[in-house]
């Protein structure tokens, strides 16, 4: 496993690397970054790992991202360390105007297809530094079927999510992010939840309510370190759910972004990844995952 690790970020450093050997290649990422530099946010990706950031993408311009989360890394050689357990998504982001971006995806995990929408609302003062914005997410299993849930509706497909965002700089190389976070889950696995249903049927956490917190660290010119967690106010004790706990790092050259992480959140759309994650990194529960950006 670790030559796996080391053969993959030895390909990621070695382009990197020859991009800065090329002054064409090296101005057009300077130019691609401070485009995103207001004061000076360092937030150049528009996720944390799985988390949100401030950031948009500019009116007119579409960016494709193609992510990829694998399974455990405890499930040992019997699954090649989490490679033949893959998730992918592809997402399409367009910036509809300064202040507003729009995406649409398709995540392996659960077959789920999702729309998002993400909205600057303003910069607090030069002083203050406080950016903030508005994302929401509306996502549809289409895993689900009649045989699992016999009583099965089309909206029971449905989980939503919404959060405010606030970011702010400190240094000018930590960027840390703040949200209160708001998810609604049409239909509940009480077979992970584990929390009590009373005669009435009432105690299934349909509505969950969540703080996360991100930061964004740069230690060079083209290389970040980030972290990010939500913590899930609703969750019962005894859920099989876990908070999702991200630890990555981004590579950003010649109009690309490379993200490297590692997870206990394999689905990728933000309901589930915020309620529905099982990994335990307590346990070795953790996954491998990367995703490559690109702007158009």
């Amino acid at each position: 496993m670790k030559f796996i690790l080391t053969l993959f970020f030895g390909q990621i450093l070695m382009f990197c690397c020859n991009a800065q050997h090329d002054d064409s290649l090296f101005d057009f990422t300077d130019t691609y970054l401070n485009e995103y530099k207001i004061d000076s946010e360092r937030f150049s990706s528009l996720q944390i790992c799985n988390l949100q950031s401030t950031l948009l993408v500019p009116k007119g311009e579409f960016h494709f991202n193609v992510a990829h989360r694998f399974g455990y890394l405890n499930g040992g050689i019997k699954y090649f360390f989490g490679i033949d357990q893959a998730n992918a998504k592809i997402q399409f982001f367009y910036g509809l105007s300064d202040r507003i971006q729009l995406s649409l995806s398709r995540d392996s995990y659960d077959k789920t297809y999702s729309g998002t929408s993400k909205i600057f609302l303003k910069k607090l003062s030069k002083k203050i530094r406080l950016k903030t914005a508005l994302h929401f997410s509306a996502d549809v299993n289409t895993l689900l079927s009649k045989n699992q849930y016999p009583g099965l509706r089309f909206f029971d497909r449905f989980a939503y999510s919404s959060q405010l965002i606030l970011s702010k700089t400190f240094f000018e190389k930590i960027s840390v992010v703040l949200s209160p976070i708001y998810v609604r889950q049409n239909l509940i696995n009480i077979n992970y939840t584990s929390t009590p249903i009373s005669p009435e049927g009432g105690g299934l956490p349909f509505n969950q309510y969540l703080i996360s917190v991100g930061s964004k660290c740069q230690i060079s010119n083209k290389i970040f370190l980030t972290f990010d967690y939500a913590y899930n106010f609703v969750k019962n004790k005894n859920s099989l759910y876990r908070n999702p706990l991200s630890l990555g790092i981004d590579i950003e050259t010649f109009g690309h972004i490379f993200k490297l992480m590692f997870t206990n959140a394999r689905a990728m759309n933000d309901a589930t990844m915020l309620t529905e994650t099982l990994g335990d990194w307590t346990k070795g529960d953790v996954s491998f995952g990367f995703s490559v950006v690109r702007r158009f």
